[in-house]
């Protein structure tokens, strides 16, 4: 070695810096729940009903209800929730439900009319990807960039009107779990190409019920889906499309816990989702005022969603989401194993916003 020349020792060099985890470090229990927690805004309220929860950082976005928003209102929107959370390094969800059909949130000016579910899977996997590539840019030149969608259940050819959240509404791709599988990830790809994050739902399938996870508590238990079967199938291999997010079901699914609904179901979500699926991304829950879990007060469904494996809760009340962030924060405080479960999901939601460009430190 050259007189005067010094060794690099390789020991000395830092590892690289790792902003999710900085980030991480940085935020007190109160944000980290808060990164846990969506909540819904109905297309009559006032958006400024949102402003402390934006504010202090206490929610990881909004979604938007109801049908009949015209560019201009979600631009309204869009504006007013960014500006309330320009002082944050971490950027929100503006998450919509905009699938086809009767579930077509954003329908008025600057927006195509979306065909059902049911009739994109009778095209083609390329016409699917460019038509949703144009869809997701619509939803992009509002601010919107989490589109809860697309629906990966498969419904049996006999139960297309007897199921009445999925095959009554033609929301299915198909009675063909390798169709339905195809047109999903067909979906994501399209999505992603127009810079839209995706979400597939309502894992692992609705398509076996009777009843409206959202208005039942009849008709919503699934006895004939098992942990292998071919409707389950279809999440894994849709997956692949790389979605950005899996929402879980409000349904009961008795040949894999018979004891939960899945959406409190560590079988379901830990054990099937991520164990042995391996799905190790963001696990949203459907609106937790379902009828479903009715039962469960309103901040433990926070709390059991996450015991099970689960990320982002969606409430559709700011009260509700107070409720549900004080419970987590109180178990947190004495339960070291959920307060690592907390950190856990933060993680995985951060590193969804990072890809999505919504952390100010990436």
């Amino acid at each position: 070695m050259p007189q005067g020349t010094a060794m690099l020792v390789p020991e000395t060099i830092p590892p690289p810096s790792d902003p999710v985890q900085e980030l991480l470090d940085s935020m007190t229990i109160d944000q980290k729940i808060g990164q846990l927690l969506m909540v819904s805004l109905d297309r009559q309220a006032d958006v400024s009903s949102l402003d402390s929860l934006i504010q202090k950082g206490l929610v990881t976005g909004v979604l938007l209800l109801a049908n009949g928003w015209d560019d201009a209102e979600v631009l309204d929107v869009s504006n007013a929730i960014r500006g309330q959370a320009e002082a944050q390094p971490i950027g929100l969800y503006l998450a919509v439900d905009q699938e086809g059909g009767n579930v077509q949130r954003l329908s008025g000016s600057g927006f195509s009319k979306i065909p059902t579910a049911a009739v994109q899977g009778t095209w083609s996997a390329a016409k699917l990807t460019k038509n949703a590539t144009d869809w997701a840019l619509e939803l992009n030149a509002v601010g919107v960039n989490l589109d809860l969608a697309p629906v990966t259940d498969t419904v049996p050819p006999t139960m297309l009107r007897t199921n009445k959240p999925i095959g009554a509404l033609g929301r299915q791709f198909g009675t063909d779990p390798k169709v339905v599988s195809a047109h999903s990830a067909a979906f994501i790809q399209g999505m992603n190409d127009g810079g839209v994050q995706a979400c597939i739902k309502h894992f692992p399938g609705l398509g076996r019920i009777t009843g409206n996870t959202d208005t039942s508590t009849v008709g919503i238990t699934d006895d004939t889906t098992k942990a292998g079967d071919s409707y389950v199938a279809a999440f894994k291999t849709a997956i692949q499309a790389e979605p950005a997010m899996v929402m879980i079901s409000m349904a009961t699914y008795s040949q894999i816990d018979a004891k939960h609904p899945a959406v409190f179901s560590s079988a379901v979500i830990t054990g099937l989702l991520r164990d042995k699926i391996g799905w190790n991304g963001v696990v949203i829950s459907d609106a937790m005022n379902a009828a479903a879990v009715k039962s469960t007060a309103v901040g433990q469904r926070g709390v059991k969603f996450v015991q099970a494996g689960g990320d982002i809760a969606l409430f559709t009340s700011v009260s509700d989401v107070d409720k549900a962030a004080s419970a987590m924060k109180k178990l947190a405080a004495t339960d070291q194993a959920f307060a690592a479960q907390i950190d856990a999901a933060v993680a995985r939601v951060l590193t969804a916003k990072a890809a999505a460009g919504l952390l100010s430190t990436v």
